[in-house]
């Protein structure tokens, strides 16, 4: 892979149990690889535990910052990973929804994939947009307003910032091209 993305700063925000273990690793490598700095913001100081397929431990993942010492401007993207569990207890927090709005506010690419949407309808920026996530929160997004979609990315450049989704690990590939794509549009 070229070094597509030098000079950019990249944000990846999570709790630090429950996110899915390829939702964050895969990202953070790629977008690394692909020339980014990335750096993982978590709710609490220490590790990412990560949870493969929402069941099994998979490895942890260091984290650099707080949610709530990371700064929108200092970004040029944000990344939201999934998991059940991580989701769920991310959409709550006040740091996290402050953060993507920003994000949102500054017309920058969000990316959030399989159950991760679920901090943008607790943030109320899913009405009126093009979105995809894993199936079972796509009752979740329509009632927010979504439009939802079955497809392995969404990229919805509506709505004042670029809003990219997608269902599951098995569509990072499209995921992360998109991200990529978006920053270097």
């Amino acid at each position: 892979m070229t070094a597509t993305l030098t000079g950019r700063k990249i944000l990846i925000i999570t709790t630090n149990f429950g996110t899915e273990t390829d939702e964050i690793q895969r990202p953070l490598a790629e977008l690394k690889e692909a020339g980014a700095e990335v750096v993982v913001a978590a709710a609490e100081p220490g590790p990412v535990k990560t949870l493969k397929l929402d069941r099994e431990p998979g490895p942890e993942v260091p984290s650099d910052i707080l949610l709530e010492d990371a700064d929108a401007h200092e970004y040029d993207a944000l990344v939201i990973p999934g998991g059940t569990l991580n989701a769920d207890t991310l959409r709550a927090e006040e740091s996290a929804q402050e953060l993507v709005k920003a994000f949102a506010a500054d017309g920058k690419p969000v990316a959030a994939i399989c159950h991760g949407p679920w901090l943008l309808i607790d943030s109320d920026l899913v009405d009126d947009r093009d979105m995809t996530s894993v199936p079972t929160i796509s009752n979740d997004l329509l009632n927010a307003g979504a439009t939802w979609t079955d497809q392995e990315v969404v990229v919805d450049t509506g709505g004042g910032f670029p809003l990219i989704t997608s269902r599951n690990p098995d569509d990072l590939d499209a995921f992360n091209g998109a991200i990529i794509k978006a920053l270097t549009a």
